[in-house]
């Protein structure tokens, strides 16, 4: 009886071993295909990622803050941020009453006014105007003085016409 109890404790156990040896086998199996397809996922995103950089850098190429010759132009006066100088100084042409006094062109529905700027270098200024329903741009060349003031000048304009 004894050695009966015995036997079936062996056959038992043997089923048991048996058993976790073939699970374990699938889930290394599964765990390897899991890891393959997360490690193509991230060469995936690497791949975007390394676009997205490559789109940003390709964006701000026309743009004072990355381009260190304009930059340059600019040492002597000591100002930290020069494009958010000349910027905040571009948007003080929108409180004036009535519209922006560079923007050639009288408000329809409203007042025209400047609404974002692109300093693209220590000359050049591309911004875009509105007065809620229509919109255009501005190309305007500046200077910087020595006593802090900025001279704003138009040197090109189009205002877009409502598509239907």
């Amino acid at each position: 009886m004894r050695s009966k109890i015995f036997l079936y404790l062996f056959l038992f156990m043997s089923l048991i071993c048996l058993y976790l040896v073939v699970s374990s086998g699938k889930m290394a199996k599964a765990n390897s295909a899991r890891v393959t397809k997360l490690e193509n996922e991230i060469n995936l995103l690497k791949d975007s990622v390394q676009e997205s950089n490559l789109k940003v850098m390709d964006m701000q190429y026309f743009s004072l803050e990355n381009n260190d010759d304009a930059l340059a132009y600019f040492e002597h006066l000591n100002i930290d941020d020069p494009a958010r100088y000349i910027a905040d100084k571009l948007l003080e042409t929108n409180t004036k009453k009535g519209d922006n006094p560079l923007v050639p062109y009288e408000g329809m529905q409203n007042d025209f006014k400047i609404n974002k700027i692109k300093i693209l270098n220590h000359k050049w200024i591309l911004t875009d105007f509105s007065d809620g329903k229509y919109w255009g741009e501005l190309l305007i060349k500046y200077e910087l003085k020595d006593d802090l003031g900025v001279d704003f000048i138009l040197l090109d304009h189009l205002l877009y016409t409502e598509s239907n």
